[in-house]
């Protein structure tokens, strides 16, 4: 059988990208699930770790308009979604586009900025628009933000509502680079700020290849008795003694369409329990609360997902 469009489309993104973005590659297969599964994606990490050079990867990539918004403390909601000013010449108040109006955002260090001004997100994130003065418009399509946050220790940060980090789909790390990889990023780059494999980086796709490959995503066929597995999962991350606040319904179907896409990417017609077991930690880990004691213990959240995703029986027979 061979390759579905949603998975060539996928193998080609990645293959660009790691021409240019020297790190994970599970990293950059969960930002392309993202991408091609209509997910935004939220990269948990230090500064200087490559994760404007993977949006920048991926925007090209696949073809589409790409903004990068550089978050600080004293940006308003304008100064992302547009504003109305003054046009002496028409005499009349005219719209200005923010640089949110683009395919593909770069939402960088989103937690150095106010709770005003990251609630600017929750339209668009959630329904692909913004209103500014009462007047609804609809955002570029396929619309996907990748959004980054620094440590919730380091200076200057705000902390993500609830709400917000619901609303990502997917949240991973890149981590530190191993040795290999740092020194083949230093055979790569001979100047700060230049990368010309970036640079050369060519369209492998379309924004209507993407809008097809998400389509074939979402005909993904999902038993009933993975679904019931899915829900279990879910349900499980709530009576758990290690989670103060479990996953949200939202996140039940993120995970659902996560499951869709890696299934898909693999060229499967259908979803597997592994596939619902393999998306777990990425697409619940941050939205769950884990307990004092488990804070105590220094246990990650997505250590804690993966080992009750395990524990949760995986239906037999399909």
């Amino acid at each position: 059988m061979g390759k579905s469009t949603a998975a060539t489309i996928a193998a080609n993104i990645e293959s660009e990208a790691a021409a240019v973005f020297v790190g994970s590659r599970e990293a950059v297969r969960l930002a392309v699930i993202g991408l091609l599964g209509g997910m935004h994606v939220l990269v948990e990490d230090i500064p200087g770790v490559g994760k404007t050079t993977l949006a920048t990867a991926l925007a090209r990539a696949a073809g589409l308009s790409f903004s990068r918004i550089q978050f600080t403390p004293d940006m308003l909601p304008g100064d992302v979604l547009g504003m109305n000013v003054w046009d002496s010449g028409a005499r009349e108040f005219v719209f200005r586009e923010g640089p949110i109006h683009a395919q593909c955002i770069l939402a960088d260090e989103l937690n150095r900025t106010s709770p005003r001004t990251q609630s600017a997100f929750l339209e668009a994130m959630q329904d692909g628009r913004v209103t500014v003065d009462g007047k609804t418009r609809d955002l570029p399509e396929p619309f996907f933000l990748i959004g980054t946050q620094n440590p919730s220790n380091f200076a200057g940060t705000f902390p993500l509502p609830e709400a917000e980090l619901d609303r990502f789909g997917l949240a991973f790390s890149l981590g530190y680079p191993s040795a290999e990889d740092e020194t083949e990023i230093l055979r790569r780059r001979t100047l700060p700020g230049e990368n010309p494999a970036l640079e050369n980086l060519k369209a492998v796709t379309d924004p209507e290849g993407i809008r097809a490959a998400r389509r074939e995503i979402a005909g993904i066929a999902v038993s009933e008795p993975v679904r019931e597995y899915l829900v279990a999962v879910v349900r499980a991350t709530r009576q758990s003694e290690n989670v103060r606040l479990g996953a949200s319904p939202r996140s039940a179907i993120f995970l659902q369409q996560a499951a869709r896409a890696r299934a898909a990417l693999e060229g499967r017609s259908f979803v597997m329990p592994e596939d619902v077991e393999a998306m777990a930690p990425a697409v619940l880990a941050h939205r769950i609360q884990l307990s004092s004691q488990a804070r105590l213990e220094k246990m990650e959240s997505a250590k804690c997902v993966r080992s009750i995703a395990a524990d949760v029986p995986k239906p037999t027979g399909l």
